[in-house]
């Protein structure tokens, strides 16, 4: 009997300490950017704590490998970034978070991917991924009055149930409040707020994540380069998000690029160094010359099959409304005719922002392949409806005016490959769907 009691004791200190770990979550584990040789994994504790990662191949469950430890504090938002870089390319692995040594538990998998050595071995891998933006989450204390702007947090299950290699978040992925955006506290406050949804939990743990910003989760409301806090923007962006960098023109700001198998991503930044959008007095920028030179010598310099220019707003629209680049037709007409110049194929845009989807498509003559431009939006914001009536570009049929999110597939073989792009509603129910060949942007 003394020995039963004892282990009851056993197992009931080893159950308290397991619901203590448990409760020193507040948000994550997360899966940031994979490579061949290196994943990384996020995680945000509720306080001061010491935070590991064991992982395991699936198909090698004894060989067993545990990341650096960090610690999370009050200066790092209790946040800790952890490198899994003893992994191989193609596998799927298996991992645990252990906070204070104590194993979390979860009941739904936590599991990444490396990517695949395709090349000069086989044909590109099989990709699907999911776009979607405009992230409203309420809190009612720091809320405007009325009614909740937010809702259908479900739309994150649906998208984890499509099970897509990873998630590109196109901006305003969380909303600034008020009492927010004048402090580094507000700032991580909100941030936090959002990434503990409970409903997004489990896409965030098995499913890779990469991020742009737009305007509310940079700063107040059309926020741009003179935002007052935006070098604290930038330090908490960079924090709560898992891209593989950050800053390429080493001048501030968020710009950067990734590749998944054989297509390539380019995270432009709208924000930092945007002019005002009623300032008429000075030469006026979304992106600024720097950022275009280097989008410019990155796709060119690029081999990819599709190259996405990711961006907080729409690009080829002809709608001069809100915040869309056709408000700056200087430099929008400066950005496309470098990319004509450059005779870069494969080129199209993805962009958030108007709380509504379409697709539109730019073709000036039968000389050069068309331009696309994807516009996702809103996952929980405010549904906006829209017919983009100036917009000549609009696919009529592709508009969408109530929550959704994308799943964008490329398949096929290395010189045949077709981009296939779905738009569904909250509960993962297809709304439309387009084949885009790869043969179809070129010159």
């Amino acid at each position: 009997m003394t020995k039963l009691f004892q282990l009851a004791f056993l197992l009931c200190i080893l159950i308290a300490n397991t619901a203590v770990a448990q409760d020193k979550i507040q948000s994550g584990p997360m899966v940031g950017y994979s490579t061949m040789k290196e994943v990384l994994l996020w995680v945000q504790t509720t306080e001061k704590a010491t935070v590991s990662i064991e992982y395991f191949e699936k198909e090698n469950p004894e060989q067993r490998y545990t990341t650096k430890a960090i610690q999370t504090t009050s200066e790092n938002g209790f946040i800790a970034k952890l490198i899994a870089d003893k992994v191989y390319p193609g596998k799927e692995y298996t991992y645990t978070v252990f906070v204070d040594g104590n194993k979390i538990e979860r009941d739904y998998p936590m599991e990444f991917q490396t990517q695949q050595l395709w090349q000069w071995r086989t044909d590109p891998p099989e990709i699907e991924f999911a776009i979607g933006s405009c992230t409203y989450v309420n809190e009612p204390e720091m809320d405007r009055p009325g009614k909740p702007y937010g809702s259908d947090y479900e739309i994150f299950e649906a998208i984890y149930k499509k099970q897509p290699d990873f998630m590109l978040w196109l901006g305003d992925n969380t909303y600034l409040r008020e009492p927010d955006w004048n402090s580094r506290t507000g700032i991580i406050h909100r941030y936090t707020h959002t990434r503990s949804l409970k409903e997004m939990q489990p896409l965030l743990a098995s499913t890779h994540n990469y991020a742009i910003w737009d305007d509310h989760d940079f700063g107040p409301n059309n926020a741009d380069g003179s935002f007052w806090m935006k070098n604290t923007s930038s330090e908490i962006f960079k924090l709560f998000w898992g891209n593989p960098h950050y800053d390429v023109l080493d001048n501030g700001g968020i710009t950067s690029s990734f590749t998944w198998g054989d297509i390539q991503f380019f995270l432009l930044d709208n924000r930092y160094y945007r002019t005002s959008n009623r300032n008429y007095t000075t030469e006026r920028q979304i992106l600024g010359k720097a950022q275009i030179d280097w989008l410019i010598n990155a796709l060119t310099a690029s081999y990819a099959s599709f190259k996405f220019i990711v961006i907080g707003n729409q690009v080829i629209s002809t709608e001069a409304e809100h915040e869309n680049y056709a408000t700056f037709p200087v430099e929008q007409q400066y950005l496309l005719r470098r990319i004509r110049e450059s005779r870069v194929e494969g080129v199209l845009f993805l962009d958030g922002d108007r709380h509504h989807t379409g697709l539109s498509k730019m073709k000036e003559s039968k000389y050069v392949y068309p331009l696309y431009d994807l516009t996702c939006s809103s996952l929980t914001a405010g549904a906006a409806p829209s017919k983009e009536e100036a917009n000549v570009y609009k696919l009529e049929e592709t508009l969408v005016g109530e929550h959704n999110f994308g799943l964008l597939k490329v398949t096929g073989p290395r010189k045949e490959r077709v981009l296939t792009i779905t738009i569904n509603d909250k509960d993962g129910k297809q709304l439309w769907t387009k084949d885009i060949p790869a043969s179809e942007l070129k010159y």
